[in-house]
């Protein structure tokens, strides 16, 4: 249970707040690269972190992102053209390049240096397999780009980002992530021998130790294995300050799921997932390109941020809620596919949901020390200006989650030091997780 203040604190991400400031110190994921597919394409609205802004792809291919109204009198640059290394405002014809520099000024006289003295408000971009990337912070300079492993893969060895919308706080979608006990619920099957994907484990009490790290946590939830006399441990990362790695399932697969806010009421699940064993082939692109096909997919998006994967499966109808499916084959009406299954919980849960109300136990232990990490850091920057360690060194987010079987009393810390490493030269630990 957490106080008023500190829901607030944790929840809260517009510009000035404690939290908004902690997460504008790190390079942010916020759309595919496909949505600007090519130089001088039109520019897409962009909501990130209470902001509205627009992207747009220049003439050399540089990607901007600014302030979505003209700095001179506030026209909307999602209307301007995009031409010629530059966004111009269709108003009064003020131009102005990825860097925010105005660098035409066409109803001022010829000899005017009034342009010299009039920026947009821009933030650098990375265009980085597939993904592109924002810092939104006070530096001049932005911070060490985050290497994480699946940045650093040959491009035709990364899948394109899978996403979804969520209706709720971007921390009640992460927590979700980092929570291993609703596995054995939410994506469970009713018996062993249902076709239906899901989860059936016979130890339903995960028991969880949380191992603190500079870059953030990672976790053990350790179950009884159903045969052998076995532990399985699954081993979840948490990288501040919203990515998630969960328990490893295949032995050539690397991912890092982003939990994006758009504002303090909507989140954008961006998950970028590569090979180490081969390319991504061109049907595997065009199945993670529409993941939600089997049930609705994605409804037409607008130009508006919150119409774009936003899934037919929704809120407002209850999922498609199946009854015979959760009565006959899952525990709920709602088939295993990504996420969706997990936002129906915390969707449900609010837009905000108030922790003042909740009853925690041992099986949330590493959404209690989450939460209390990222308020710890939320305050620190505000009080004393640091920033967490993985802000400057981006070879922090070169880590891997892992699933192993061990013995009783075999420690996983150890055991499993060296593949939770994403240098050390060892094969992915892994453990297949539903069938």
């Amino acid at each position: 249970m957490l106080s008023r203040e500190d829901n607030e604190l944790l929840c809260r991400v517009g510009g000035g707040t404690e939290m908004g400031d902690l997460l504008r110190q790190y390079w942010l994921p916020f759309l595919p690269s496909a949505e600007l597919p090519e130089p001088d394409c039109p520019p897409k609205k962009v909501r990130l972190l209470g902001e509205d802004l627009v992207a747009f792809r220049d003439t050399r291919g540089d990607v901007g992102l600014m302030a979505a109204n003209c700095p001179h009198r506030g026209a909307s640059l999602f209307l301007g053209r995009n031409e010629e290394c530059g966004i111009r405002c269709v108003y009064h014809g003020w131009k102005f390049d990825v860097s925010g520099r105005c660098v035409d000024m066409p109803n001022e006289p010829a000899e005017s240096t009034f342009r010299d003295k009039v920026r947009a408000r821009a933030y650098p971009c990375r265009d980085v397999n597939g993904v592109l990337w924002t810092y939104m912070g006070p530096r001049a300079q932005a911070p060490a780009f985050p290497a994480f492993e699946v940045n650093t893969l040959p491009a035709d060895h990364v899948y394109p980002p899978l996403l979804m919308l969520e209706e709720c706080n971007w921390v009640q979608a992460l927590e979700g992530d980092i929570d291993s006990s609703h596995i054995d619920y939410v994506h469970a099957k009713l018996r062993p021998d249902v076709k239906q994907r899901g989860t059936f484990h016979q130890d339903k009490r995960p028991r969880l130790e949380v191992l603190t790290t500079d870059y953030g946590a990672c976790y053990s939830a350790r179950r009884r294995w159903d045969v052998d006399g076995l532990y399985w441990h699954r081993i979840t990362q948490f990288i501040l300050p919203f990515f998630s790695m969960i328990a490893a399932s295949d032995p050539n697969l690397v991912s890092a799921r982003a939990w994006v806010p758009l504002d303090d009421n909507y989140n954008l699940q961006i998950m970028m997932r590569g090979r180490l064993d081969r390319p991504v082939t061109d049907q595997e692109r065009e199945q993670t390109r529409n993941p939600f096909a089997g049930w609705g997919g994605y409804v037409e998006a607008t130009s508006e941020p919150y119409t774009r994967y936003y899934t037919k499966a929704n809120i407002h109808n209850d999922y498609l809620l199946d009854r015979r499916l959760a009565k006959n084959e899952l525990m709920i009406g709602i088939p295993f596919l990504v996420n969706l299954q997990d936002r129906a919980m915390t969707e449900t849960m609010g837009p905000i949901y108030d922790r003042t109300q909740e009853h925690l136990g041992t099986t949330d232990a590493m959404v209690i020390f989450v939460r209390r990490r990222l308020i710890e850091a939320a305050r620190a920057l505000r009080a004393h200006g640091v920033v967490p360690a993985n802000v400057d060194d981006g070879s922090m987010c070169r880590v891997r989650p892992a699933s192993v079987l061990l013995p009783e009393g075999d420690s996983w810390i150890s055991a499993t030091e060296k593949a939770r490493q994403s240098d050390a030269g060892v094969p992915i630990a892994w453990v297949r997780f539903g069938q």
